[in-house]
């Protein structure tokens, strides 16, 4: 898991950001301009004038949620070959252009999005959206550069998840904890799949996702939102638009039980990850506080060093050398309230479990103080406020909201029913889903080192 950063909030900011919103932080808020062209694709410009500089990114609504049994991994794969030359372009050339034009660019695959991005002086923006449309509909998949793909993510996946004993246990961790929704996928895919995967699947997955109206075009910079409004009716209205299929909406059954799992693979340390299924904004219908108050809940137990995790199991009782807690409201479906540790030595996981147990009881039985409840507010008010600082994220909240089907409007309005929320409701939240039932428990158990290759 992503350790959640730690802020330094001096009692003056804090009440500055609790009575006045963002107001007075060097971070004026700017009107978001929205624009949807006749082919579908739905623009959002914010202007930011502070640095002459702009990010584009173009999120298109696939990601490994949306992948059938036998292709885990395409989106991802798919999301390398789109860097692979069109009718114009040869392999790699996109990448040369934007870099010579001072810019710098990227993609990355999620479960529920695949999006491109670049970061560009704001008087080249026209390069990145003539470039952009062109692969939009004109990528090239030669099937050479495709295997030659397959295989640079397959050795991603290598070191990334199979030579790593703890995210190799996260991905066995969300295959126990789901048992139908695609979640239970990893993004990068299986083996099995990768090393079936064909040149045609790719072509396949690329005709039916990659149309302008399934995509939304986020500009965020030094821009002005008319001129950025002609740029792509100029370069991306001519795109023809394509159905597309629904996406995948396969339920996953109530949890009724906890699970458990083991996992022994060669480690130095063992490691507990602990998952609570919870809701999300997308979903929350008339308890539509309720993921607000999970968010102000894994503030209050992981929200820095001043935490209540930190400050119990690190430094207290010193039963774990790290322990975090974790929840993203924005998932487009229910997702997981996760704790994971790693015991200090000579402590066994059972401890580490019961101490996690223990402080989750704490909230289940305590209602959180005012003192407690505002510092975590303002860090959260303040984590908003640092985020603005960068254009690049300012686009990610705009986007990623966007995409999973939420309107980007609720990026304005998050801060506020964050700020609403009650030490009763944090109470009722810990409650109701942080039980057994909706309970997946992974433990890495360290297996025996693998011997040292001879040189």
């Amino acid at each position: 898991m992503t350790r959640r950063p730690v802020l330094a909030i001096v009692m003056c900011m804090t009440a500055l950001l609790l009575n006045r919103g963002y107001a007075g932080t060097g971070v004026p808020e700017q009107e978001v301009i929205e624009k949807t062209l006749e082919n579908g694709l739905k623009i959002l410009v914010k202007a930011d004038r502070r640095a002459p500089v702009v990010v584009s990114q173009l999120w298109y609504k696939v990601g490994s949620s949306d992948e059938p049994a036998g292709m885990t991994g395409i989106s991802h794969v798919l999301e390398h070959l789109m860097f692979k030359g069109t009718e114009e372009l040869e392999p790699n050339e996109f990448s040369r252009i934007i870099a010579a034009n001072g810019g710098r660019e990227n993609a990355f695959t999620g479960r529920d999005y695949t999006a491109y991005f670049q970061s560009i002086a704001s008087s080249r923006l026209e390069i990145c959206f003539r470039l952009e449309a062109d692969r939009m509909q004109n990528l090239k998949i030669d099937e050479a550069e495709f295997k030659k793909e397959v295989e640079v993510v397959k050795e991603e996946r290598r070191l990334r998840t199979d030579d790593r004993p703890e995210s190799l246990t996260y991905e066995r961790f969300m295959a126990t904890a789901y048992r139908e929704h695609n979640y239970r996928n990893p993004i990068i895919g299986w083996p099995q799949d990768l090393n079936t995967m064909t040149v045609q699947d790719a072509r396949d997955w690329y005709e039916q996702w990659y149309t302008p109206n399934n995509a939304t075009l986020v500009v965020v910079g030094d821009v002005e939102p008319q001129a950025v409004f002609a740029l792509a009716e100029k370069y991306f209205g001519p795109i023809p638009r394509r159905d597309v299929a629904p996406r995948s909406t396969t339920a996953e059954p109530e949890h009724k039980g906890p699970r458990r799992i083991s996992v022994e693979v060669p480690a130095q340390v063992p490691y507990l990850l602990m998952g609570y299924r919870v809701p999300v904004i997308a979903e929350a219908d008339s308890q539509d506080w309720e993921p607000y108050a999970l968010e102000i809940l894994a503030y209050i137990l992981d929200g820095g060093k001043s935490a209540r995790l930190s400050t119990e199991l690190v430094r207290k009782q010193q039963i774990v050398s790290s322990v975090s807690a974790g929840y993203d409201a924005t998932a487009r479906a229910a997702t997981q309230f996760l704790f994971d540790a790693n015991p200090s030595p000579g402590k066994d996981i059972a401890a580490v479990e019961r101490a996690i147990r223990a402080e989750i009881k704490r909230v289940q039985t305590e209602l959180v103080s005012a003192g407690e409840l505002a510092r975590v507010k303002a860090q959260i008010v303040a984590n908003n406020v640092y985020e603005r600082d960068s254009v690049f994220y300012q686009g990610m909240k705009l986007g990623a909201l966007e995409t999973i089907g939420l309107d980007w409007r609720l990026e304005q309005k998050m801060t506020e029913r964050l700020r609403a929320v009650t030490a009763e409701q944090v109470k009722k939240v810990a409650n109701k889903y942080l039980v057994d039932e909706n309970l997946t428990v992974a433990i890495l158990v360290p297996g025996a080192q693998r011997p040292a290759q001879e040189s």
